[in-house]
């Protein structure tokens, strides 16, 4: 077992189902950052917590028996980072539909956007049904858009603001684009 090293753990995030109206959850999920591998999977200091692991990392280790056992309680997910190419990966993420409860999107950085196309290529060309967090260094500003590409839950950067966080979704009543979560507003002539 490797010790646990985190990227971030918010003890709350927000989550906004398809179907759903957004909402302050408790976040039950580290995010482990794949240093110090010694070949096992992270060591979470008790065994209830559930971990987001490097796809990468996942890619490696994915036939070890103790993480295929965590994954069959649900305990393991996997985040993408923002270069991964996980079209090229599309079969392992097929195979992952059944073992992870949720994968995650890294934004390195809020101004790379490449996490919002991990999030639109999961929904839209891989079929992904499952929850999408976008983890990292997300801001407010990026909600709305997140939600529209498919992404349903947001762990924010500590500094953020969640109340102000949950505003975001009510900001507009007409959207013109489609989106993941549905068809754009019809404008009365």
């Amino acid at each position: 077992m490797t010790t646990i090293a985190h990227i971030q753990l918010n003890p709350q995030i927000i989550y906004f189902p398809k179907e759903g109206e957004p909402s302050l959850i408790q976040n039950e999920w580290q995010v482990w950052n794949g240093e110090q591998d010694a070949g096992g999977i992270p060591d979470l200091g008790y065994e209830d917590q559930k971990v987001l692991v490097p796809f990468h990392w996942w890619n490696t280790h994915h036939k070890n028996p103790d993480l295929i056992e965590r994954a069959n309680k649900d305990d393991i997910g996997v985040w993408f980072a923002a270069d991964d190419d996980i079209l090229k990966h599309a079969d392992m993420i097929e195979a992952g539909k059944g073992l992870w409860p949720l994968v995650a999107a890294r934004f390195p950085i809020f101004r790379d956007g490449r996490s919002f196309s991990t999030a639109a290529l999961l929904r839209d060309r891989l079929g992904w049904q499952g929850e999408v967090r976008a983890i990292g260094d997300v801001l407010i500003d990026q909600l709305l858009q997140g939600a529209r590409v498919g992404f349903d839950s947001f762990e924010l950067r500590p500094d953020q603001n969640l109340e102000l966080g949950l505003n975001q979704f009510n900001l507009y009543s007409v959207t013109t684009q489609n989106s993941w979560r549905g068809k754009r507003s019809l404008l009365e002539a």
